[in-house]
């Protein structure tokens, strides 16, 4: 922009020609000292002339916080989610996993966590007019080895549970060729991956989407009581990295959680009745939860459950989340994946 256009004394603006500097960009990237030396002005001439060129830029309209929210169409990056591959979880979650900061999956064994987290490797891969983000994903293991058979059937099912994509979009998808796996047994391991493989893949544009399952393997194998402070120090470590890697690639991070039994209050009738999941807390406690964005909880049905009534069978909770209410629904898992049950949503 010329700078005669802007509000200042002819004076001014006779120095910052002098000066050689001919917009408003060239004045921004000088400081207040530099730009004295340069253009021979007094501090309280530099300090207006840097005042009125931030003001000029940031223009005089007030924008809240709802404002820019509602702008979807200018800040279309912030706004974008990853799908989970079914209209009804998408609805719980706002459309999906946030492109930055780390989502958690906790969740009692055989909840289907791992069924979700395959679900999503295989969504991401999809063209962004169908909720993904057209690339692959890496996926660390650290207990059990890769479940690659039933990732091979939830292949061949695609089409049936995606059936908002063309068959000629699922059917170009090479999607087993856009799985990495990688195995860390320890923390150690764990770490290195992050900090070194998972970022290769990253800024080469190879994948977009980080599982870690589980999270809590290697730090309850690793570390026992006495080693609290040398375990807090690795979780943050590795919630850094994670983060790190999150928001400089604008790539979701999925690590899944073990759960353990919450305790009891005092003043709690121990027959009353409480919703799915809200007797279990996830593992790794505080040091972990401050490095999670997004804690989901998933949640199944025990058969010493089966008497009470109008408890559904699979839960998914959103326990916390910096964009969404606390909510959830229920959901199913059948041959071709996961799926929300539509009017079951609650907040």
């Amino acid at each position: 922009m010329d700078l005669d256009q802007l509000d200042l004394n002819p004076r001014i603006t006779a120095a910052i020609k002098k000066a050689k500097l001919k917009s408003i960009k060239e004045v921004l990237h000088f400081s207040g000292p530099d730009l004295q030396r340069l253009t021979g002005l007094s501090g309280p001439d530099v300090q207006h002339l840097l005042r009125t060129v931030s003001s000029h830029l940031r223009g005089s309209g007030v924008f809240t916080a709802l404002d820019l929210h509602l702008q979807k169409e200018r800040f279309p990056e912030q706004h974008r989610r990853l799908s989970l591959g079914c209209p009804v979880l998408d609805g719980l979650l706002g459309g999906g996993l946030p492109l930055a900061g780390i989502t958690e999956l906790a969740g009692r064994s055989s909840a289907g966590k791992t069924q979700l987290a395959l679900q999503l490797c295989l969504a991401v891969q999809f063209p962004r007019r169908h909720g993904g983000l057209e690339a692959g994903a890496v996926y660390v293991c650290t207990e059990d080895a890769f479940p690659n058979r039933r990732l091979q059937q939830l292949i061949a099912q695609q089409q049936c549970l995606r059936a908002d994509a063309p068959a000629g979009v699922v059917e170009k998808i090479k999607f087993g060729n856009h799985i990495f796996i990688e195995h860390a047994a320890n923390v150690d391991t764990l770490l290195e991956c992050v900090r070194r493989k998972v970022p290769q893949l990253l800024s080469r544009g190879m994948a977009r989407l980080v599982v870690i399952d589980s999270v809590a393997a290697p730090f309850r194998c690793e570390f026992d009581g006495a080693a609290s402070v040398r375990r807090a120090q690795a979780l943050q470590a590795l919630g850094a990295a994670l983060c790190r890697l999150s928001w400089a690639f604008r790539s979701p991070v999925l690590c899944i959680n073990q759960v353990t039994e919450a305790m009891e209050e005092q003043d709690t009738a121990p027959e009353a009745p409480r919703a799915p999941g809200e007797h279990l807390a996830p593992a790794l406690g505080i040091t972990w939860s401050n490095q999670v964005l997004v804690r989901l909880m998933a949640d199944r049905q025990r058969p010493e459950e089966a008497p009470l009534l109008g408890c559904p069978t699979r839960t998914l909770r959103v326990v916390f989340a910096p964009h969404l209410p606390p909510s959830s629904c229920s959901y199913t898992i059948n041959t071709e994946g996961v799926r929300g049950t539509p009017g079951t949503q609650s907040c």
